[in-house]
């Protein structure tokens, strides 16, 4: 099975063509169109990647960007926007996201990115493992 993607806009039509693009591409694909019903998904999931739209109503991409973050600094996320602006970039960069892309993403772009980001994801996955290793090592007294 391909990565593991969690896709969050408001936009129905938008959210299923782009979740059929990606299937179609072989990733395993999970919908949200809220974020606070995609940190719920985050809570009981375990996500490759998240591709997050920027402007929603309620909570928007950065909040939720934040939220994901504090909970899950592995986590991988890429923010759409079809509202860019370079202040919104750079913010959300600083919150943590891998990348910032506009809408209408090239879907090989996006499918390029979000490989790059469970390999970065694996990496910090592996980097939590041996530093958990290492403090069971040296905290146990042999």
């Amino acid at each position: 099975m391909g990565e593991r993607i969690l896709l969050i806009d408001d936009e129905v039509d938008f959210l299923e063509t782009l979740s059929e693009r990606m299937r179609t591409r072989g990733m395993d694909v999970t919908t949200s169109t809220s974020a606070e019903e995609a940190l719920a998904k985050v809570e009981e999931q375990s996500f490759d990647a998240v591709v997050l739209d920027l402007m929603m109503p309620g909570m928007d991409g950065l909040q939720a960007l934040k939220i994901m973050k504090e909970k899950k600094p592995e986590l991988q996320i890429i923010l759409l926007t079809g509202h860019a602006t370079v202040q919104k970039g750079v913010e959300a960069i600083k919150l943590g996201a891998s990348e910032f892309l506009e809408k209408p993403a090239n879907i090989e772009v996006l499918t390029e990115k979000i490989k790059k980001a469970q390999a970065q994801k694996m990496i910090l996955v592996e980097k939590q493992a041996e530093e958990k290793i290492k403090r069971i090592m040296t905290d146990k007294p042999w």
